[in-house]
């Protein structure tokens, strides 16, 4: 089986459940190990578009900010991702980008259909490289007053569940489905985020809710659901399985495992995937790590990390985060490409195109990074030798995000030749081979 992303980009718009402010969010092809990508676009604390993956390190934490799933990169919070993470994960995508205007994914209509949907409309893309899965050796136990969430070995993902508000209209739900797209998108997707009616008060002392009304949200007062009525006699139990997806997708990887919930939320959800993350990385360490579980050794660097490889610097270091780095193979790159950059100033006035000697400096950027890298080359610089068979085959213009990938078609001590490509929406923008030579400062 192999890796997918989406064919096309596609457009989501509408207001945040808590922050109730107007988003936009444009969802977009990701290369190969990629996984998950958020892009907040120019934020004004620091008016350059952030990069953050969703993955368990960089998530907020859930008791300061309850009743969602949240990223950050230190400064700036991206909120609710649940809903949208769990249609990715749900779906079967392994690689995708998303671009966002606002801090909190749309709610939408409080379930994760219309992002499943879009999933669709956009068309998903079979990648060339095989899908990895982790598989679950030994059964995980973790538990939190009277909630519980048990993973046992498996050879499908599946996931049963147990809600419990016996002082409600909903008293006790179970289920449990095996997770695929068909059955995702028919019994798991449409089910909406609920709440008791006496919630809504301490809701919205703290600041929460801002953008929920009894549309978008299940609202259950003592007599019944109010203004509305249930998609399935069980939606809010189908609804905890939605969420519990969302959150297991910050793995970043698909999962072979019946994991077993039981009244369990976002807290005790991310506290399963930092111990699901745990065993990854001690498999990893211990040197029995599978094929299945390859990915996990693959490295994410950011900026400050880039800065400790190459010698660039501001405005010449155009390289804002490696997504992917498989040494003396592959990496990957991504340049979110700004109407502020420097270079737009004059090339060219009221028609601004990102210099073609620009894209292929930013493609040799990721080869200089993945070949400095090795313990042995750092503090070495990378001289260009040759630029050989370069093709432009399309404009990059402010608001693009270029996806840098180098293979390295022969690495020696003191030489190396790569091939690399840039890519916006999936189609290729610029296509070069590259020959350097590693010297010492």
């Amino acid at each position: 089986m192999n890796q997918r992303t989406i064919e096309n980009s596609i457009t989501i718009e509408g207001i945040g459940l808590h922050t109730g402010e107007q988003v936009s969010v444009d969802l977009k092809p990701a290369p190969i190990n990629a996984g998950f990508i958020f892009i907040r676009k120019s934020h004004q604390q620091t008016e350059q578009d952030i990069i953050i993956k969703a993955e368990i390190d960089s998530l907020l934490d859930v008791e300061k900010y309850p009743r969602r799933t949240s990223i950050t990169n230190g400064i700036v919070h991206i909120h609710t991702i649940e809903h949208l993470l769990s249609s990715i994960y749900g779906m079967g995508i392994d690689n995708i980008i998303v671009e966002l205007n606002g801090s909190e994914c749309p709610g939408l209509d409080g379930s994760s259909l219309i992002f499943a949907e879009s999933i669709i409309k956009a068309g998903i893309k079979e990648q060339n490289e095989q899908k990895k899965f982790f598989k679950l050796k030994e059964p995980v136990y973790i538990s939190e007053n009277s909630s519980h969430i048990i993973a046992l070995p498996s050879e499908e993902f599946k996931i049963s569940y147990t809600l419990d508000y016996p002082n409600s209209l909903i008293k006790s739900q179970y289920t449990s489905f095996v997770i695929n797209p068909e059955v995702y998108l028919k019994e798991i997707a449409p089910a909406r985020t609920f709440c008791l009616e006496e919630e809504i008060e301490k809701l919205r002392v703290i600041g929460l809710g801002k953008g929920s009304d009894y549309n978008n949200t299940v609202v259950i007062g003592k007599n019944g659901i109010i203004n509305n009525k249930f998609r399935f006699i069980d939606e809010p139990v189908r609804h905890k399985i939605s969420d519990l997806i969302g959150d297991i997708a910050l793995v970043n990887m698909p999962i072979k495992a019946h994991i077993i919930g039981i009244r369990s939320g976002h807290a005790l959800n991310t506290r399963f995937v930092r111990k699901i993350n745990d065993i990854m990385k001690k498999e990893k360490a211990s040197g029995i790590i599978s094929p299945s579980t390859e990915q996990i050794t693959k490295r994410v660097l950011d900026v400050e990390d880039i800065e400790k490889i190459l010698p660039h610097r501001y405005p010449f270091l155009l390289v804002d985060r490696i997504v992917e780095i498989i040494e003396d193979k592959r990496a990957v790159g991504i340049k979110s490409v700004s109407f502020n950059e420097w270079f737009f100033q004059g090339h060219f006035p009221g028609k601004a195109v990102m210099p073609g000697v620009l894209i292929v400096e930013t493609i040799a950027q990721v080869a200089g990074v993945l070949m400095l890298n090795k313990m042995e080359n750092r503090g070495k610089i990378a001289y260009f030798l040759s630029i050989d068979k370069a093709k432009f085959r399309k404009a990059v213009k402010p608001g693009d995000l270029l996806i840098l990938e180098v293979e390295v078609d022969k690495l020696k001590s003191k030489v190396g030749q790569i091939s690399g490509k840039a890519y916006v929406d999936g189609k290729i923008v610029c296509e070069a081979t590259l020959m350097f030579s590693l010297v010492e400062k």
